[in-house]
């Protein structure tokens, strides 16, 4: 039998029908809801809340957190607990309480960091030391690890002695101290060093209280610098100066020494707060010098090596921490002292001669030119360097007075500069020669127990005043050409090459100008004299003689010339009387 769905009556049913739980009694109600409310707690989203595992997939793991709905986490955060099983309890953070598909999110990822960042804070509020693992280096320091946060270790704080390879801690536990967080960018600074230092800081107090002079300590090498090397003694720093590290000469540090090493050494000194140590290597063992053979003595010759080289000569390391210095003036038996660096160098084989040694003051002078015969004691000096003979040496020195020319080494020669020129007057040698060149001469004198070489260099040549004399004679008359000309005369240019000189009133031409530099005139020879390889002319006296005799060839006249009355008043000094005596003569013997 059919009914019609319109003609049932709902509102007789609703009628007699009992409202939903009407059949409970309001303490069984309440009963019921407080056993409801049992199983729901309240959750704030963005926080971390403790998550019962409810079921395990390859994909999600089922968490309950006690809400009205369960949530599900990906497997892969997961991952760090492979042994994880139902009803294990983990920490889980709440994303959202329902998203658009009215899901609980959770994330164990997000709970990881929120509970790794209230660790690391706790750390560093209650000075704790945590535990990480070095992940990886990076510019400056290494990251590391700790709890689930990359946090940056500082290069300087590893350790208290410097790091050169950061990669041998990457992959290692390491225990750290917080010392720096940054939270406006999530960064976090620890600190292995400090721990360190609290170990060292025990160490460190113990090694100073029991301190002294000439006690010897082992030590590691932590730094090296071009003045020496400072060694950890245990928490405290000593320097071994670069002096003190070996008997023998060094120039830095690493010759002997490497970085790590350990060495034994002494103190020789800290100041009164105990700050600064110093420290000595070379003390350890007995001075070179005790040891030095008693067959070395004065005279002896010696072998050696070198070290240094200043401008006032060169020190020879005999043994190591054995010198002698071998002074620029024992070089070499030539005057002209030079620069030692010019012809010995650091590192060169040399042999030389002991000159003094002081064994209690430990010092010693050598030398290397008594290596070879003083050449002023050869006994061919006498007849090699013999006056007249001649030469070819080197300009070493010059000077106003003439050049220092050496003939080999240790015999010089002194060239005066009036024996440069038989015809030019030479003011400075620098007008004649240059230092380095080579000059022919010949000897003048010789003093051999003075070492003394008078030399020159213009008696190669036979003597043309010799010559000159003949030619020049007084009253001779010469082209010449003035070279220059100042207040008291000129210079003048004659034949072959000489100079003469006419003072100022003898360049009084006939129409009474005078002559100037770079004409070329006619000029008597008033005065010639060999010995002071002197010529002085008159271009005045030319036409004065012509001038003199005219009055005879016409008629006698007692007027003198405008030129000759000039003359007459000009020439008053002792040229002038020569000139009037050369014309008195020749008058007179044309009479005759």
């Amino acid at each position: 039998m059919s009914v019609d769905p319109n003609d049932f009556n709902w509102d007789e049913i609703e009628a007699g029908a009992k409202g939903f739980g009407d059949e409970y009694s309001a303490d069984k109600r309440a009963e019921m809801e407080a056993m409801i409310d049992g199983t729901m707690n309240a959750v704030t989203e963005k926080s971390v809340v403790k998550a019962t595992v409810v079921s395990i997939s390859d994909r999600d793991v089922v968490l309950n957190i006690g809400f009205k709905s369960d949530g599900l986490v990906s497997a892969a955060e997961f991952r760090d607990t492979p042994e994880l099983s139902v009803g294990d309890e983990v920490d889980v953070f709440v994303e959202e309480q329902e998203n658009a598909n009215g899901q609980l999110v959770l994330s164990r990822r997000k709970a990881k960091i929120v509970k790794a960042w209230e660790q690391i804070q706790g750390a560093l509020a209650e000075d704790s030391v945590i535990e990480g693992v070095v992940k990886r280096r990076t510019k400056g320091g290494l990251i590391v690890d700790i709890y689930g946060v990359e946090a940056f270790l500082p290069g300087s704080q590893i350790d208290v002695k410097p790091i050169r390879d950061f990669d041998v801690y990457v992959g290692k536990k390491m225990e750290v101290k917080v010392v720096k967080i940054n939270h406006a960018n999530d960064n976090v600074v620890v600190s292995h060093k400090v721990l360190i230092e609290k170990d060292l800081e025990k160490q460190k107090a113990e090694i100073l209280n029991n301190l002294e002079k000439g006690q010897i300590l082992e030590g590691v090498i932590k730094n090296m610098t071009n003045f020496g090397v400072f060694i950890d003694l245990g928490g405290v720093d000593g320097l071994l100066h670069i002096t003190d590290i070996s008997w023998g000469r060094i120039n830095h540090p690493e010759e002997v020494l490497q970085l790590d090493q350990k060495v034994k050494v002494v103190v020789l000194d800290f100041d009164e707060d105990k700050k600064r140590i110093s420290l000595g290597m070379k003390q350890l063992t007995a001075h070179p010098w005790d040891s030095l053979s008693e067959e070395i003595q004065v005279g002896s010759k010696v072998k050696g090596k070198i070290v240094n080289v200043a401008d006032y000569g060169a020190f020879l390391e005999i043994i190591p921490g054995v010198e002698g210095l071998i002074h620029v003036s024992e070089m070499s038996w030539s005057q002209h002292l030079r620069n030692p660096q010019d012809f010995i160098k650091i590192g060169d084989e040399q042999e030389a001669v002991v000159l003094t040694l002081d064994r209690e003051d430990r010092k010693m002078s050598l030398g290397i030119k008594q290596l070879s015969e003083d050449p002023w004691t050869k006994g061919d000096v006498l007849t090699k360097y013999a006056v007249g003979t001649k030469h070819q040496g080197v300009v070493r020195n010059l000077t106003n007075f003439g050049l220092f020319i050496e003939l080999e080494e240790g015999i010089d020669g002194l060239v005066h500069v009036s024996d440069l020129s038989w015809t030019k007057k030479i003011k400075h040698p620098s007008e004649f020669v240059k230092v380095g060149e080579t000059l022919d001469v010949k000897v003048l004198e010789l003093d051999v127990d003075n070492r003394r070489l008078a030399l020159g260099h213009k008696q190669l040549e036979e003597n043309p005043w010799d010559t000159f004399e003949t030619i020049f004679t007084k009253g001779s008359e010469h082209d010449c050409t003035i070279l220059n000309k100042n207040d008291k005369g000129a210079v003048l240019e004659l034949p072959y090459g000489i100079e003469g000189f006419a003072t100022s009133k003898n360049l009084v031409k006939e129409d009474e100008t005078n002559l100037e530099a770079g004409e070329t005139a006619k000029f008597v020879v008033v005065e010639f004299s060999k010995d002071e390889k002197r010529i002085v002319l008159s271009h005045t006296a030319t036409f004065k003689e012509v001038a003199a005799e005219a009055p005879k060839k016409a008629a006698p006249s007692k007027k003198k010339s405008p030129a000759a009355a000039s003359n007459a008043n000009v020439e008053k000094d002792t040229m002038g009387d020569l000139d009037a005596l050369a014309a008195l003569k020749k008058k007179m013997e044309g009479g005759k």
